[in-house]
């Protein structure tokens, strides 16, 4: 097999012409971010951002052009828009046009009545917003957040999956932190998602959930030291070039803060709604409400708050003790009026089982830890329901002549 390094990438991007036609992509300095991971490879050609969206051909071209180099199992390209002083935001690449998620979960085959709505289109200022485009297959869409990292949001999200594939769904993972993806780890999953037709990719399994992550595609220490329009290009292609099948709903792990990554995620992706993940600390729960905030304002339902490390039993005395403070998330829940998803206390049997790749709703399911998560997982799929009613057109009056 012919080694391919990043020597390897740069002659052949050396073959592609810059965006007037004169010198190359490489003799001009617009490659950048270049990762080659065991056959994937990874960069980002950057653009003048008014010229973002008419250069897409560009960037085809160069991907084109490295998963021809032998060896190559995929390429992911994107395009990182160059803002001068004054312009706007980057334009992000766009995301490939989908039609929108239309099929609403059925109760399940293990008998349980709880139902996950499709995907709402975006409700904008006086409903003037296009739709957002969907993930075929894929009923509902819900991220799980934090305002800060180090709270357990993937830890949460691991077993809230769990929770709701525990009420008879079919429920997927995207792992979209990608500066420090854990889904890997958490579930004890290696290998490398396997090359489907086209550019899709199958994704990972286990204790039945699909599941795609950035960790999947590069060694576990190598440093992704990428640009927004970078990051956003990769969550997009694992979001739409993923062959999830039929899901009813996709728990999606996000970046910690409320950076790039977040915001744009939230404007394109038709999220059913947001999970706030947060510790009862003070300052924890300062940047909570930003994440909170943000959610509101790209008008994504908030479907509740999760109150994680809320407090420590002794395993030895039995004392309860409030490190972080009690109640914290809880008071704030009420006080914003959204709901109280549940508090999961700080145990070693949770850290313990994550740091196995054994998630304790599976790998303890008989105890209080895991059926504090599947009472969330239940709260979850109950405001889920509520949303889709909230969101049903008003009945049109017809009068007969």
């Amino acid at each position: 097999m012919a080694v391919i390094d990043r020597d390897r990438v740069l002659d052949e991007l050396r073959r592609i012409k810059g965006p007037d036609g004169t010198g190359d992509l490489v003799g001009l300095g617009l490659v950048s971010d270049v990762i080659v991971s065991d056959g994937k490879v990874m960069f980002s050609i950057t653009v003048p951002a008014e010229r973002a969206r008419d250069l897409e051909p560009l960037r085809q071209a160069a991907e084109a052009a490295v998963r021809a180099i032998p060896g190559v199992q995929s390429a992911m390209v994107a395009l990182t828009a160059e803002r001068r002083g004054g312009a706007g935001a980057p334009t992000p690449r766009p995301a490939p046009a989908a039609p929108p998620a239309g099929r609403a979960a059925s109760p399940g085959h293990s008998g349980h009545s709880h139902a996950a709505p499709a995907a709402p289109a975006s409700r904008g200022a006086g409903g003037g917003n296009p739709p957002k485009a969907g993930v075929p297959g894929v009923g509902s869409i819900i991220a799980v957040a934090s305002g800060k990292g180090g709270v357990g949001k993937s830890t949460t999200a691991i077993n809230l999956a769990l929770g709701l594939q525990g009420l008879g769904l079919k429920i997927g993972l995207l792992d979209a932190d990608i500066y420090g993806p854990s889904v890997p780890r958490l579930m004890q999953l290696k290998g490398r998602p396997e090359p489907l037709e086209g550019r899709m990719l199958k994704p990972l399994e286990a204790y039945g959930l699909k599941a795609m992550s950035i960790g999947f595609l590069v060694e576990e220490e190598t440093p992704m030291i990428w640009r927004g329009p970078m990051v956003m290009s990769a969550i997009t292609q694992m979001l739409r070039e993923v062959a999830w099948g039929e899901l009813d709903v996709l728990v999606v792990d996000m970046p910690p803060g409320t950076g790039d990554a977040q915001l744009t995620m939230a404007q394109q992706v038709p999220l059913a709604g947001a999970v706030i993940v947060s510790t009862p600390q003070d300052l924890a729960l300062i940047d909570a409400r930003k994440g909170l905030n943000m959610f509101r304002r790209v008008d994504v339902p908030v479907l509740g708050i999760v109150e994680n490390m809320s407090y420590f039993v002794c395993p030895h005395c039995g004392e309860r003790s409030d490190i972080f403070g009690h109640g914290g998330a809880e008071h704030e829940a009420s006080r914003i009026g959204v709901p109280f998803l549940g508090a999961v206390p700080l145990h070693m049997d949770i850290r313990a089982n994550s740091d196995a790749g054994t998630p304790v709703v599976v790998s303890m399911p008989d105890s209080e830890h895991a059926a504090i998560y599947r009472r969330i997982a239940a709260n979850v799929a109950q405001r889920l329901v509520a949303e889709q009613g909230s969101r049903r057109p008003a009945p049109r009056i017809v009068i007969e002549q």
